[in-house]
């Protein structure tokens, strides 16, 4: 049996007994934890694809390490123009183990499903106006003078006039 989830933003096809490296995940080493944001179980031809999530279906795992992958060299350069930028980068991940997949379980996303209906039925209540509005009318905005004075300028200085001795 194999399973498809998301975390970290991607989606990974585990089977149990399976080693996967995940996006970093803040759990202890050896510590369980469960995916349950399931997109599709199988075995065989026997499938089960979620719109979106399957209903009940959960992936469990067990953290064996948390690390960072090799060094990436990031190079930008462009030729003739003087430009040259390095740098480098290592991603963490969690590596983990997938001790179970099971179908039947509670689904944390039915909640989110049922909100968005009641909200649904909110905007649809709301968007029957009771009676049309008319447009409002423009006032007529004076035009007043908020200027002011204009600033005097400095005097002009006078010329020093020569000494003779």
């Amino acid at each position: 049996m194999y399973a498809v989830f998301r975390t970290g933003g991607k989606q990974y096809r585990a089977a149990k007994g399976d080693v996967l490296r995940l996006e970093k995940i803040e759990a202890a080493e050896g510590a369980t934890i469960e995916f349950d944001e399931v997109l599709l179980i199988g075995e065989g031809s026997d499938i089960k694809v979620g719109n979106p999530l399957l209903s009940g279906g959960l992936v469990s795992g067990k953290v064996l390490s948390q690390g960072r992958t090799k060094k990436v060299n990031i190079v930008k350069f462009k030729r003739r123009k003087n430009y040259l930028r390095q740098g480098s980068h290592r991603q963490y991940f969690t590596e983990v183990e997938i001790t179970g997949i099971s179908e039947s379980g509670a689904k944390k996303a039915a909640p989110k499903d049922a909100a968005v209906e009641k909200s649904a039925a909110k905007k649809a209540a709301a968007k029957k106006p009771a009676a049309k509005k008319k447009p409002a009318k423009k006032a007529a905005a004076k035009k007043t003078s908020t200027k002011k004075p204009a600033a005097k300028k400095a005097a002009a200085k006078k010329k020093a006039s020569k000494k003779t001795s």
